[in-house]
């Protein structure tokens, strides 16, 4: 099953925080809060873990900004899009310091919002693997999760909800128990991300999530109820695989 991206908006300008999470809600996402003040924002991050966090520079409070994101990154791995109006010098050296995954200029428009928040979410699989796939629009890869493009959105899937993978030349469908995605990447490469994972080649085709394996017969495995093809030269290596998990 996919889910939305979960965004948190850092606005202190309530008209503005609800144009962005109006806009984030047309885009296919989930806002998971609106908070004006910095403060707020840290509490919210340990509470609900967003996906990524939309922050405001300018906040008012004890904690502006720059200082918010600071005090995230010292906990959380969570992605951080600045929203700007105009930024002095000094402002900016020290937004830099952060490592913001990108910055988006008042007044905000969808398609710039839509791009930033792709590219952030990028970065981040891209610092958590050495490789990259060269397609456009292929997986995002964390630790337990997945970000695929569906229907002109990005949306996640937890890695151990993933039953199979299978190619088609240069293209994978990847399936769940209740949706199947078609991805712009080989077969192959999707091996290379996942290995960390659970899971294993059984044929030429086909990619199989250990943990959702029902049942190994001598050609075959089984899986809610699919018979997927097993080759005789990967079926020892498929035992093995299954005893160690």
């Amino acid at each position: 099953m996919d889910t939305p991206l979960k965004l948190l908006v850092v606005e202190d300008d309530m008209i503005i925080a609800a144009t962005i999470a109006l806009q984030l809600s047309k885009l296919g996402y989930e806002v998971s809060g609106i908070v004006p003040r910095g403060e707020e924002a840290i509490l919210h991050a340990e509470t609900n873990r967003p996906d990524l966090i939309l922050l405001d520079i300018s906040l008012k409070g004890t904690l502006d900004g720059i200082d918010t994101a600071h005090a995230i990154h010292q906990r959380w791995n969570i992605p951080i899009i600045y929203v700007t109006a105009n930024t002095d010098e000094s402002t900016f050296a020290r937004a830099k310091k952060t490592h913001p995954y990108a910055y988006i200029s008042k007044p905000i428009r969808a398609i710039e919002l839509q791009r930033a928040i792709e590219l952030a979410i990028s970065r981040l699989a891209d610092e958590h693997h050495a490789t990259t796939d060269p397609a456009p629009d292929a997986p995002f890869v964390l630790s337990d999760r997945i970000f695929v493009r569906h229907r002109e959105k990005i949306v996640k899937i937890f890695i151990a909800d993933i039953l199979y993978v299978e190619a088609d030349r240069n293209y994978c469908h990847l399936c769940t128990a209740d949706k199947e995605y078609l991805l712009t990447t080989t077969l192959k490469l999707m091996e290379d991300k996942l290995l960390a994972n659970y899971f294993v080649r059984v044929h030429r085709s086909y990619l199989v999530n250990l943990t959702q394996v029902d049942e190994v017969g001598e050609g075959h495995v089984v899986i809610r109820g699919k018979k997927i093809p097993l080759s005789h030269n990967l079926r020892e290596a498929l035992l093995k695989r299954i005893q160690t998990i």
